[in-house]
């Protein structure tokens, strides 16, 4: 974290990174002292609702962050950043978005917890954008322009007011994380939990905190003379979305070999939880989440390796536990590395319901298309997992083979997980 009074003083000169949290309530023009190097600036956690009309003297800047201000519009200024691909209003109260108020370099969006009631025409003509988070906004449709985005991979639409979702959004090409539960048409209105028993939190003893993620704290617990996991949901709505659409998907899923085992749920004076099986310790994250550069792309530690037969057995457990849950009429909506567990006999286990969507709404050609998408993921994933790989073998050359088939642009030419599972 830099301080103002380092930028006022000139120590910090040159920097390329800078991040002030200070309770600003004005833009510090100190920061136009950095124009030649700045290219990320953090101005999270302030209490600014503007910017200057001059902001793009900031000629290099890249990032910018202005999450958890007091932002009420898109600053239309931001459209004359000529170097601008990422930036966040998450947690502000924008009610406002022009027509053209963004660069046409923005690769990354997120509009996440706002109050936008609609989007402007020109979003389409974003074609570079690769990632939009749009969870916990009021919108009610999404512009047809819009499917001109064709550079769109992840999409967030949870926790709207959607009333329908057209099938150009199912048809873009390199679409492959897509998540909209809790919207008009098929939010959640009660828990769906015939199959599972229900439990008060007062009948588990809560042990230490064993994890956290953007819906909620794990802990591992006591429960009838057993340790378990439980997750416990952290208010009405997260950044993915309400927690009764992720229970939900989470019992609808019922169950499956490599999907974390759900013992009951948990419903306590508002209090939403789940009651787990506990992950053996043996088990470890599979990788890490995207980076700032990767944007959508998985990431793994320099020293991590997988053998093609690794690969092979991940690919094959991830297709079946896909497949199963589109058996059940879900998407999981973020299939991703650092959402996979895996022990030394490479079987896995595969959680985070978060961005998961009740499909049971949506017509058979997008269910369809759902799947297909989800295909891509599965693509990515495993192309991603051979980038570890240093193996030259006609192994590796097929795996290569059926990502490219998964990844295809064209949904319709890709593999369905029937196919997949011969393949593997």
């Amino acid at each position: 974290m830099n301080t103002l009074t380092k930028l006022r003083t000139g120590a910090l000169t040159g920097v390329s990174h800078l991040q002030l949290a200070e309770n600003l309530t004005d833009f510090p023009e100190e920061i136009f002292t950095l124009a030649d190097t700045l290219e990320v600036l953090d101005l999270s956690n302030n209490q600014l609702s503007d910017l200057p009309a001059n902001f793009a003297k900031l000629t290099k800047l890249k990032r910018l962050f202005l999450s958890f201000n007091q932002f009420q519009h898109i600053p239309r200024v931001l459209s004359q950043c000529p170097e601008l691909i990422m930036i966040a209003f998450k947690g502000n109260q924008i009610t406002e978005f022009s027509e053209h108020s963004l660069p046409q370099s923005t690769q990354w969006l997120i509009l996440t917890d706002n109050q936008l009631t609609q989007l402007p025409d020109s979003m389409g003509e974003l074609t570079k954008l690769k990632k939009l988070a749009l969870a916990g906004n009021q919108l009610t449709h999404l512009p047809v322009t819009m499917q001109n985005c064709t550079a769109l991979e992840l999409v967030r639409l949870s926790a709207n007011k959607l009333t329908q979702l057209d099938d150009w959004l199912f048809e873009l090409p390199k679409l492959t994380w897509l998540a909209f539960a809790g919207n008009e048409f098929n939010r959640s209105q009660q828990l769906n939990h015939e199959l599972f028993p229900r439990t008060p939190l007062t009948e588990i003893e809560l042990d230490k905190v064993i994890g956290q993620g953007a819906s909620g704290i794990i802990h591992s617990a006591q429960w009838q003379n057993s340790t378990i996991a439980v997750k416990l949901f952290k208010g009405a709505i997260t950044s993915d979305g309400y927690p009764l659409d992720e229970v939900n998907c989470c019992l609808q899923a019922q169950l499956h070999p490599n999907l974390i085992k759900v013992l009951a749920y948990i419903e306590h004076n508002e209090q939403l939880g789940l009651a787990m099986e506990l992950i053996d310790p043996s088990y470890a994250n599979l990788g890490l989440p995207p980076s700032l550069e990767t944007c959508t792309r998985d990431t793994f530690k320099d020293d991590c390796h997988y053998s093609t037969a690794t690969i092979y057995a991940i690919a094959k457990q991830l297709v079946s536990t896909v497949a199963h849950l589109h058996q059940h009429t879900l998407s999981h909506g973020d299939i991703y590395a650092h959402n996979i567990m895996i022990n030394e006999n490479d079987e896995i286990v595969f959680g985070d319901f978060g961005a998961a969507t009740n499909l049971v709404t949506l017509s058979n050609y997008q269910q369809q298309q759902m799947q297909r998408i989800e295909v891509r993921a599965i693509g990515c994933l495993i192309d991603d997992l051979l980038s570890t790989c240093n193996e030259q073998s006609a192994e590796l050359i097929h795996l290569q083979h059926i990502a490219k088939q998964c990844m295809n642009e064209n949904s319709t030419k890709r593999p369905s997980f029937e196919y997949l599972a011969v393949c593997l």
